[in-house]
């Protein structure tokens, strides 16, 4: 039974290494300028809030504060209703390049 589990344990952790994330089909594509005071962010030179309750994901798929992002890093953004940004996700650079082949 010990085995069992043990072997089910690494399955079910090498299966989770192995998953993509998955991005929003519909999100912009943008750069991160300078850093800004919260609650704004600038995203090619414009500079938009971020909305009440909005996320921001690093490369690993982790949440970070909005003090964390670097200028220069390639994001997609998800804007709300309101037009305010709803999600913010950090591109790792297989993703850029995805990216840029599905443009074309």
């Amino acid at each position: 039974m010990r085995k069992f589990l043990l072997l089910l344990t690494f399955f079910l952790a090498s299966s989770l290494a192995w998953a993509q994330r998955t991005l929003p089909p519909d999100a912009k594509r943008a750069e991160i300028g300078a850093q800004q005071m919260l609650p704004t962010v600038m995203l090619n030179k414009d500079v938009r809030r971020l909305a009440p309750g909005g996320i921001i994901f690093d490369t690993a798929n982790r949440r970070i504060t909005h003090g964390q992002l670097l200028p220069g890093s390639e994001v997609i953004y998800e804007l709300d209703r309101n037009g305010e940004i709803l999600r913010i996700v950090i591109l790792t650079p297989e993703e850029q390049a995805r990216f840029d082949r599905a443009k074309k």
